[in-house]
């Protein structure tokens, strides 16, 4: 294994997008530096050359525009040619000064200082040739004027030299300009280049190392589940067959807990199926010959108070143990379902009857809210009256100092599972929180007698009638028992 291999793929990315991120400002840096360049060289440019150039050019104008005003004035002797030649000398004067002030080395000055020792020489000269014209000597004023004619096409081809110079200098600025955008240019080549180059380099990183892995992972992933055809996104696909393995990983974990539920339950069922039947034989024909032997001895012997009070303290308890057989017998052996329509309105009235006596005992109040219009069920009502008696049979039971019991039923308008909604409410201590979940598992009791195989009957004759069964509890703030049931 090379060096480069063993460098974690994500160091070998954060150094390529370090290393571009450098190029990039180190190319932002250059392309400042430049415009800081090309700006010094713009301001030499129109500064210094080009108003040197228009000083050049300015001169050499006002120069020309002295051309022909002596010759005016020898044809008509108008004295306001003069004038005008006198008011471009001023300008000429000016240029010249200004020339002084924007020249550039002392070729620059020697070249004006040239200009200006000639033309003040050419002026007396042509101030001469027009005071020869002003005391009517016109032959030695026309002599000397052609002198000093050829003395101004010497000056004007001196402005001329100047101004080109001037010019030379602009376009060598020009050219400067240009070679140094050519650098800027190579170097945005360059740059551009290296970018590429290491793109390239990232571009075979991600592909062959990050990228062709994780293809290779998604095609093993989606083996199962057969959705990857290899043009979806790779990461995309990968993410769902995740989320899919996770599913499935949940799916079967949920189906094995209930599996392992079931077992329990079958092993618990066969358990009590067992007990059930020897209990059967066992103990509830002797059970039933005493009970049938002590209903006559309570019509044929005269008893007084205190063995009354035995008599029925041995008959309740005969009784709970009958009621202990009969559950364990109709836990592991449940009767077959008779369906017919109920109305749920009549059953509540029905269970109330059945359990008046033991509200008066528990000093609880029984509340129904049942609408006589609610639609019937498919039902079997004794089975549907037991779910009633064993919630509403507990609730008592967990108020033993008094209470509020509500019966309370509804339709529920759901066109895909129309059903009517029973809810059991009462005031009492609650259920805590802890043991919500265990309530309806089989053989789970907080009572010193119960059997723990209540709730468990009354979930089942629920799930059979194919409804649902849920609870909502705070401990000292009562329970709901809400039963849904399909109408149909």
């Amino acid at each position: 294994m090379n060096l480069w291999e063993k460098i974690s793929i994500r160091f070998r990315i954060f150094s390529i997008l370090c290393t571009l991120v450098f190029i990039t400002l180190f190319s932002n840096c250059i392309q400042i530096w430049y415009s800081f360049q090309m700006e010094g060289v713009l301001n030499i440019i129109v500064d210094r050359y080009m108003k040197s150039f228009q000083v050049a050019e300015a001169l050499e104008n006002a120069l020309a525009n002295q051309k022909g005003f002596v010759s005016y004035y020898f044809l008509d002797a108008n004295p306001e040619w003069l004038e005008h030649l006198q008011k471009f000398r001023l300008i000429f004067r000016e240029h010249l000064k200004n020339a002084n002030e924007t020249a550039q080395n002392d070729q620059d000055r020697q070249a004006i200082a040239l200009i200006e020792k000639e033309y003040n020489t050419y002026i007396k000269a042509k101030d001469t040739v027009i005071a020869l014209y002003q005391s009517g000597n016109k032959q030695s004023g026309i002599a000397l004027h052609q002198q000093v004619r050829n003395a101004f096409f010497s000056i004007l081809d001196r402005c001329e030299v100047y101004k080109a110079n001037q010019s030379n200098k602009v376009e060598e600025a020009r050219n400067t300009i240009r070679n140094r955008l050519k650098g800027l240019r190579f170097s945005y080549v360059m740059i551009s280049m290296s970018v590429i180059a290491l793109l390239c380099i990232m571009t075979f990183i991600l592909t062959h190392q990050i990228l062709r892995p994780i293809r290779v992972l998604t095609q093993k992933a989606e083996r199962d589940r057969n959705a990857f055809t290899g043009k979806e996104n790779e990461l995309k696909a990968l993410s769902l067959s995740v989320d899919w393995l996770i599913k499935d990983i949940d799916h079967k974990d949920n189906e094995l807990e209930k599996n392992r539920e079931n077992m329990n339950q079958a092993e618990k069922l066969a358990v009590v199926g067992k007990l059930a039947a020897g209990t059967a034989h066992s103990i509830r024909n002797p059970l039933t010959s005493v009970k049938m032997r002590l209903f006559s001895l309570n019509r044929s012997l005269p008893l007084t108070p205190s063995q009354q009070d035995d008599f029925n303290v041995i008959s309740d308890e005969i009784r709970h143990i009958d009621s202990v057989v009969t559950n364990f017998l109709e836990f592991s052996r449940p009767p077959k379902l008779n369906i017919q329509p109920v109305n749920i309105h009549e059953l509540a009235e029905n269970t109330a009857n059945l359990l008046k006596y033991r509200f008066n005992s528990y000093h609880v109040d029984f509340k129904m809210t049942v609408s006589q219009t609610l639609p019937d069920i498919d039902a079997d009502p004794d089975q549907l009256q037991e779910i009633f008696v064993n919630i509403i049979v507990n609730a008592c039971e967990a108020m033993p100092g008094g209470g509020l019991i509500i019966f309370k039923a509804e339709a529920e308008n759901d066109q895909i599972f129309p059903c009517v909604v029973i809810n059991i409410i009462d005031n009492g201590p609650g259920i805590p929180e802890h043991i919500q979940d265990k309530i309806f598992q089989p053989f789970f009791t907080t009572k010193k007698e119960g059997t723990g195989l209540g709730l468990s009957i009354v979930a089942r004759i629920v799930s059979e009638h194919g409804g649902t069964i849920d609870l909502l509890s705070e401990e000292g703030s009562g329970s709901i028992f809400s039963i849904k049931l399909p109408v149909a």
